[in-house]
């Protein structure tokens, strides 16, 4: 029994060493061998991010298109970065594209024209197709023009969406409907800012084109802002080609929500400023009366 009693000490000594061991140990480790507490001197400490559950983070692509300038309609409305669209799935194209046009954008470097007109995975409906205007005999005309958004590269590439085209005579494309895109751009320069929203007109029994069935409008209508000098003017012109002056198509914005049935700026046209929608002053947009000479003599010419 005596011998047994000593391996039972010797046993306890060594457990009890060990245990010693083994917490020292632990110590070391905490102190030298885990985490470490202090930032090298090359390593920048880590960012506090926030917490933003409440506060998404807005990803690049989020429309930087002011919400205040979406007219009201009955279309599914369709974000892209720099222009917002109202799509209507009867006529396979927008009821309205609407866009800010400021000259700092105008004057920078412009981007390359992609030309690469696709279908528009954005609209739930999907959109019509490239395919839907081949031997059609009409232009893929713009709505939202490439030229207002050359600034960059992502802003021109999303003007070829097929949700941001529709049926244009040829003659009319580049005629008088160039003219105006171009006057356009002269206004912004002027006014420093505009507001653009640009649709079709339909009237009657439409003819349609492609598989798609896109429908081809009458007409097609432009409605301006000047937010910063509270200036409006709109235009309906008939899709063809035309010799007359552009302003002889200049109209007040009444006239355009009569046409369309769509509520133009109503978050900005109401109140005090209601009155906008009725004014028309001409005098206030000038015109370059040597485009509209070259349209006449060149541009018409060209495409008839």
């Amino acid at each position: 029994m005596a011998r047994k009693s000593s391996n039972s000490g010797g046993f306890l000594f060594k457990s009890g060493v060990f245990a010693v061991l083994a917490g020292l140990a632990f110590w070391l480790f905490n102190h030298f061998g885990g985490k470490k507490t202090d930032t090298p001197i090359d390593e920048k400490p880590p960012i506090e991010i926030p917490d933003s559950s409440d506060k998404p983070a807005t990803p690049v692509s989020e429309s930087q298109v002011p919400q205040s300038i979406l007219p009201k309609s009955s279309g599914e409305l369709v974000e892209h970065t720099w222009f917002s669209l109202a799509y209507n799935e009867d006529h396979e194209q927008a009821e309205w594209v609407a866009y800010e046009l400021t000259r700092t954008r105008l004057n920078e470097n412009w981007a390359e024209r992609p030309n690469t007109f696709r279908p528009d995975a954005a609209v739930r409906t999907e959109s019509a197709t490239p395919r839907d205007y081949s031997g059609s005999g009409f232009d893929k005309g713009h709505l939202c023009p490439a030229a207002d958004m050359a600034f960059d590269a992502t802003a021109i590439d999303e003007t070829f969406f097929m949700s941001n085209i529709s049926p244009q005579q040829p003659a009319f494309n580049m005629g008088i409907w160039r003219e105006l895109e171009e006057l356009t751009r002269d206004w912004a320069r002027k006014f420093k800012k505009l507001y653009v929203v640009t649709g079709p007109v339909f009237s009657g029994n439409a003819q349609q084109i492609g598989f798609s069935k896109v429908s081809v409008p009458s007409g097609f209508y432009k409605v301006l802002l000047a937010p910063d000098q509270l200036k409006t003017i709109a235009f309906v012109l008939p899709n063809s080609m035309s010799d007359k002056p552009v302003m002889s198509y200049a109209c007040n914005i009444d006239r355009v929500e009569k046409s369309t049935g769509i509520d133009f700026f109503p978050n900005i046209l109401n109140g005090l400023n209601e009155e906008l929608e009725a004014s028309l002053d001409p005098e206030a947009w000038p015109v370059n009366a040597g485009r509209q000479e070259q349209r006449i003599k060149v541009w018409n010419l060209k495409r008839e």
